[in-house]
């Protein structure tokens, strides 16, 4: 195996405690425990988690929980409030009302009912221009789909979708993949923010490769396993600037009416060898997948 360099295996312990958070929202996130995951004193954990993400491990645990509330309380409108604050992790309706105030200026109860109401002309914080007509993402076929767990490498992203990611896949992800002979491997696409919800500039995202698990190759790369279960799969087949809608219906249309709902694990793009690329119109083919369980 490549030995890391110092700062490799720093993100490499940081990056494993972002996605122990994001999978357990639910449970109790002491400083102590996700130290101890870090292999770092607490004391020392707390300052390096500011000094890499740029806030505290409290301001990013109650971010991710609020934010992650938002979005379920759109993509799962018939969900009590109470069920949705104890999915993130609050221990009451009261304490979720009064942290999600303060964060969203409004209720959980209004802002579902303002975004479901305005779903249809909800728009992203996506830095590209809308689809001079809209795709109809209605016929987009849909299937539940019961993934293995997928061993990849990964190079994480911070900051706005759309061409800036697109850059990032060109400029430095391509290269990478050729450097380690990943070419003709499945790509994923993992995105951990939704853009209509979260800052630009705090969006996550990994651009992953399937690899062996064994995997050492060049670059500053980590390592992780998407989980397997099952996914709601959507075919799709347009441009970038039509992604966006068609992750949007597939969870505020869709979804509310498909007797399934969201879990813990993470959403992602899934690219096969066989998805098509057509570089004069920027047409693209991808499978949309989305973590769900049954109600």
């Amino acid at each position: 195996m490549v030995r890391r360099d110092s700062r490799s295996e720093y993100a490499a312990r940081m990056h494993r405690v972002l996605e122990h958070i994001d999978r357990g929202l639910d449970q109790q996130l002491e400083l102590d425990s996700l130290a101890r995951l870090a292999n770092f004193s607490p004391f020392h954990f707390h300052r390096l988690f500011t000094a890499w993400f740029g806030e505290t491990l409290g301001e990013y645990v109650r971010r991710r929980r609020l934010e992650v509330a938002a979005q379920r309380l759109i993509a799962q409108p018939r969900l009590a409030i109470l069920q949705v604050a104890l999915s993130v992790g609050f221990g009451s309706t009261e304490a979720f009302a009064r942290a999600f105030k303060n964060r969203f200026g409004t209720t959980p109860t209004a802002w579902r009912q303002l975004q479901v109401s305005n779903r249809d002309q909800a728009d992203s914080k996506l830095d590209q221009a809308p689809a001079p007509t809209a795709a109809n993402h209605g016929s987009m076929k849909v299937t539940i789909v019961d993934r293995l767990p997928t061993s990849v490498a990964y190079l994480p992203y911070t900051g706005p979708y759309g061409k800036d990611l697109s850059d990032f896949w060109m400029k430095t992800v391509a290269p990478w993949m050729e450097t380690n002979g990943l070419y003709g491997q499945p790509r994923y696409g993992i995105s951990h923010d939704d853009p209509g919800i979260a800052a630009p500039e705090k969006l996550r995202y990994d651009a992953a490769v399937e690899v062996p698990k064994q995997f050492a190759g060049a670059g500053d790369y980590q390592m992780s396993v998407l989980p397997g279960g099952k996914y709601a799969v959507g075919k799709f087949k347009g441009t970038d600037t039509q992604v966006g809608e068609a992750w949007a219906w597939l969870l505020r249309d869709w979804l509310p009416g498909s007797g399934m709902q969201l879990d813990s694990r993470p959403f992602f793009e899934h690219y096969p060898v066989e998805a098509t690329y057509d570089t004069e119109t920027g047409e693209f083919e991808c499978e949309i997948c989305v973590p769900v369980a049954p109600l």
